[in-house]
């Protein structure tokens, strides 16, 4: 199961600046403006061969007139909810505030595992105020500075020791396919698990949000033996208040990471959206398989090849630079093309476990080369003059020895992927290309 750390506090105590600090990225906005960030950002960090997702959500605000407050408030609710671990973030140089003990008071009730983060530690001066945060009742605090790094490697230490360890279970899955259900709410993924497994096992609603919390379901049918990955659970009508969009990709990144190949819903009566967009992002940094299926399509009026093609080039113009995947026009209600999903993911899955003979891949690829060798740099030629295969990776991994692997830019990466697409068939998986020094 994947693991998902939240990061929660109140505004400006410096979140957004751990948070990239912690992935290494500039992916959240940055300023000196309390409630700057009000959406949700995600991440990866891998700390010592440990990797881990984290959340950024917006700062905690009370009797507030912004108009977000709300909003705000619900998110790092949910953070809470769904997390595994709980960053709380306070500010050293301000010391506790009310609206820290606020949070900290809800904090203690969660019953999560919680690591009290002093936050803006940015010179020795402001250690003197971290005891202070002994008071919060939410155990040892751990100085940090979000801008220059300070402590970040003793907090990483802390979160990876809390975190669960895979059960024997979950080492068991890993022998059996695991395709993941995505989409956005509404867009009819449990109704194509049902579909598949022939019974109502999973609670359909026009509730969007109604299913939550991956769960596997074995497929041992005609044939197939694999693991669908949906996002399971019962609520009542008036427990749906929450923010959909946030439970929609929260959902996503557990069965995204448990997963193998990812079938990505989209509903052929909206089209692809933002939404969806944002859901294929998470696959893509997760390096899984992928499936686009348009759902709903018994209820197009316009069904002829025209209409598909210009549905098919929509989406992969949204989903670009990524383009060599397939997309399966069906629907669940009518069962239309169903067994051509699980056909599909199968053949998706394979190709994530291809192959290639070192040889064969030599032959081909220094073809591709002598005909557009890299561009020179400087007057200095870049000769690649072996290429191999890396054996056991999750992703389908092409190492190129060179004499300077440090000029090969992003264009020629991709050029040599596209070579490798057009000779051998990976449609629907990520590609990694390495240049290494010979």
């Amino acid at each position: 199961m994947s693991q998902l750390v939240a990061i929660v506090g109140r505004p400006n105590v410096g979140k957004s600046t751990l948070f990239n600090r912690l992935t290494q990225s500039r992916q959240a906005i940055v300023d000196d403006t309390a409630g700057t960030t009000r959406d949700r950002q995600y991440g990866k960090v891998d700390w010592n061969g440990r990797e881990f997702s984290i959340v950024d959500t917006g700062g905690w605000v009370v009797n507030s007139e912004d108009i977000f407050e709300s909003e705000i408030n619900k998110q790092v609710h949910l953070a809470i909810e769904q997390a595994d671990e709980i960053l709380f973030v306070v500010d050293a140089m301000n010391g506790v505030t009310d609206l820290d003990d606020h949070v900290a008071e809800i904090l203690r009730k969660s019953r999560k595992p919680v690591i009290l983060v002093a936050n803006k530690v940015d010179s020795n001066e402001w250690l003197y105020n971290v005891p202070e945060f002994y008071k919060l009742g939410l155990g040892e605090p751990y100085p940090v500075s979000g801008i220059n790094g300070y402590g970040t490697g003793d907090l990483l230490d802390e979160v990876i020791a809390k975190l669960p360890e895979r059960s024997d279970e979950e080492e068991d899955l890993d022998d059996i396919p695991k395709f993941a259900i995505v989409g956005r709410p509404n867009a009819g993924k449990s109704s194509l698990i049902n579909a598949f497994i022939g019974e109502d096992r999973h609670i359909v609603t026009d509730i969007a949000g109604t299913t939550r919390d991956s769960i596997y379901t074995r497929y041992d049918k005609f044939g197939f033996d694999f693991y669908l990955v949906d996002t399971a659970g019962i609520r009542k009508k008036n427990k749906v208040n929450e923010d959909i969009e946030y439970y929609s990709v929260i959902r996503s990144i557990r069965a995204i990471e448990a997963s193998d190949v990812c079938i990505l819903m989209i509903d052929a009566t909206r089209g692809i959206e933002s939404q969806d967009v944002s859901i294929y992002s998470l696959i893509q940094r997760n390096r899984k398989g992928l499936v686009v299926v348009v759902n709903k399509w018994d209820l197009v009026e316009d069904k002829s090849t025209t209409a598909i093609k210009h549905f098919e080039d929509a989406i992969r113009n949204r989903l670009a630079p990524f383009t060599d995947f397939p997309i399966i026009f069906s629907s669940a209600i009518t069962k239309q093309r169903i067994f051509k999903i699980i056909e599909t993911a199968i053949d998706v899955y394979k190709n994530r476990k291809r192959t290639v003979p070192t040889s064969q891949l030599n032959t081909v690829m220094q073809e591709a080369i002598a005909a557009y060798p890299p561009p020179s740099n400087k007057g200095k030629f870049i000769k690649i003059k072996y290429i191999t295969q890396l054996r056991g990776a999750q992703v389908p991994s092409f190492i190129f020895f060179c004499n300077l692997p440090q000029w090969v830019k992003e264009p020629y990466r991709r050029y040599l992927e596209n070579k490798i697409r057009e000779n051998w068939d990976f449609t629907g998986t990520p590609i990694n290309v390495f240049m290494r020094e010979k």
